[in-house]
């Protein structure tokens, strides 16, 4: 079968990978975007896909826009049987849509219609969702609202991030394209509309997503720590510098000077001990223990490490 695959993201590999590497299909292209300024030189960088694409030895094509007449042409002119989409990056007009016979099925990281949009995996996180999964879609002209074909779970653990939930899903993924797309071809797997209920949106995510509101409770900012890391990554500031947290852990069994933290009258993000074992920190309810720190400009350092370099005492404030 003759496919044509669209990805930009790490995410987008393993399913390139897999397509690439199946016997069943062809490849006739990849689609992937144009190379942008990165890094602290802005110098451009190919996307993950396309240096995947050059590895594989495999046609690219890199529109600025998806709607672009030209590239639309010269996809047509590939007849492709189907497209297959992995965080590609751009919304796909009715033409590229309607053009392949069997369409074009996307690989999305969440449960649809829970979590539609950009950022499914960390808001997953963030939420303190048990458990997420991917969803293979026929694609329509809205935003991840089309029929399902397949789904898949997977549990989302105390100790993952949005980085290991990542590669997680991105093999889960591949796996059920390649289960999905033979059954789905033959008509052995018919198109399912999302349910009515459950949708939500999952909104790109920003830098300043990553600034703790100490106010909130310690689980919520714990989820969300661990949701946002590596980027934009969790922090505060202390003493006018920037502090991203890397770990941390939950310490709901606190009291103060005898005291139950919620009668302590105590600031919201007060360092209540600082030691070996981490630094402290009252939440709008609870406390979190943070294990892992950087200080701007400085190096990733457990709280002992950190500690020995930067006094830190209970009764100072994160902000």
């Amino acid at each position: 079968m003759k496919v044509v695959f669209m990805g930009t993201a790490e995410l987008s590999c393993a399913s390139l990978a897999a397509l690439a590497n199946d016997k069943q299909f062809s490849v006739a292209a990849v689609v992937t975007q144009p190379d942008r300024p990165r890094g602290r030189d802005l110098k451009p960088q190919s996307s993950p896909v396309k240096v995947l694409a050059q590895k594989l030895d495999l046609p690219l094509l890199q529109p600025e826009r998806a709607r672009d007449e030209k590239f639309i042409a010269a996809l047509r002119a590939l007849q492709p049987e189907l497209i297959v989409v992995a965080a590609y990056g751009q919304i796909l007009p009715p033409s590229i849509l309607d053009l392949p016979r069997h369409g074009c099925l996307n690989v999305h990281t969440s449960l649809l219609p829970k979590y539609r949009g950009a950022a499914p995996i960390q808001w997953a996180i963030a939420h303190g969702d048990a458990e997420t999964g991917v969803t293979i879609m026929k694609m329509d002209a809205g935003l991840d609202t089309g029929p399902m074909l397949a789904q898949r779970r997977t549990p989302i653990s105390p100790e993952d991030d949005s980085a290991s939930l990542h590669d997680r899903l991105a093999r889960l993924g591949a796996e059920l394209l390649g289960q999905t797309i033979p059954d789905y071809v033959a008509g052995k797997i018919q198109p399912q509309p999302q349910p009515a209920d459950g949708a939500s949106l999952a909104p790109k995510i920003k830098k300043e997503d990553g600034r703790i509101d100490w106010g909130r409770p310690a689980q919520t900012i714990w989820n969300r720590l661990r949701a946002f890391t590596p980027w934009p990554g969790a922090f505060t500031f202390f003493d006018g510098k920037l502090l991203k947290i890397w770990k941390a852990s939950l310490a709901q069994e606190v009291s103060h000077e005898g005291a139950p933290l919620h009668s302590s009258g105590l600031a919201n993000g007060t360092i209540l001990s600082a030691d070996k074992n981490g630094i402290l920190v009252l939440c709008g309810k609870d406390a979190l223990m943070t294990i892992e720190l950087q200080r701007e400009g400085g190096k990733r350092m457990s709280a002992a490490e950190f500690l020995a370099g930067h006094a830190l005492k209970a009764g100072e404030k994160f902000e």
